[in-house]
This record gives C-alpha cells, structure tokens and sequence, in this order.
C-alpha cells in the first residue's frame, strides 16, 4: 500500500519510513543511539557531543536525516543538553505528553521517523519563551552550505 506524501511547510516529506526503510535506519545506530532513539533514554548531561557546537548549521535527526532545529535558535542553557527555543519547521518536532518517573512533561520526537529526541519546557528565552531540551546523540550537525545525508533517498534540501 502505498502512502501519500505528507510535505512540511519548507517542503520535506514527513512520509513515515516503511518498515524495511526503517530497519535498514536502525541497523547503522551505535548502542547509545540505539537506547535514546528508539528507547527513549537521556544521554548523561555535559557529554554530549554537539554540546559546544557553534558554527552555522542545521541538526538534523540522527535517525532519517530530517533537519529538526538552525543553528541561530540555539542557546546555551546550563542544562547539559543542546538546547533550541524553536523547531527550524513546526511539522519537523512533535510533541507527546510524557509523565514518565513522576514528572508531567512533553516529549520531542522527530516528526517522520517518530524517534525521541529530549523534552520541551516552557523556561526558555524569547520569542518563544521554550526550551528544546535535546540529547547531542539524537542529533547529526550538518554545516552550513554542506549536503544533508538523504538515508531515504528522499531529495532532502535546505
């Protein structure tokens, strides 16, 4: 059966992988990326790779590639995590109510492939006043004027 094309405002297809596309995305993961991903972990706080990360870019999902948040929203939280005060597309995050361990909070997830991605709180700085808490490992950082990596084959550009 096939599914029609569902297309976010900057014109990438949110088509959720199949599940043969899906497994060969989860055969390339390493163990953490495996337990964050796909089973909703949290990487240990300041040790995160994109953490101190500054150039312009995008960070996209490390699991289909879709670009979720610019270089120029994010801030430096104290937190630990990489943190955004907005998604680079709306449709490109999604959020799921999470009250896991006692708390009542919103969880990200990657608006095609539906992977977790951290949480969303409402402390951030303006415009928004959010805080896009993400893991570094739920992440790839693709510079500025660099190709983004297509694991779908879908023509994915910014």
């Amino acid at each position: 059966m096939t599914q029609t094309a569902t297309r976010s405002a900057l014109g990438f297809d949110l088509t959720p992988p199949d599940e043969a596309e899906r497994k060969a995305l989860e055969a390339d993961l390493n163990q953490e990326e495996r337990e964050v991903l796909l089973h909703h972990g949290t990487e240990a706080p300041f040790c995160g790779g994109l953490l101190g990360e500054k150039r312009p870019g995008a960070y996209c999902c490390r699991l289909c590639g879709l670009p979720l948040f610019k270089f120029e929203t994010k801030f430096e939280s104290g937190t630990g995590w990489p943190s955004f005060y907005a998604p680079i597309d709306p449709a490109h995050v999604r959020g799921v109510e999470d009250n896991s361990y006692g708390m009542r909070r919103i969880e990200t997830r990657c608006g095609r492939c539906d992977s977790h991605q951290g949480h969303v709180f409402p402390d951030g700085p303006p415009p928004t006043r959010l805080r896009y808490c993400i893991n570094s490992v739920s992440l790839e950082f693709v510079g500025q004027g660099e190709p983004l990596r297509d694991p779908l084959g879908r023509g994915d550009k910014l």
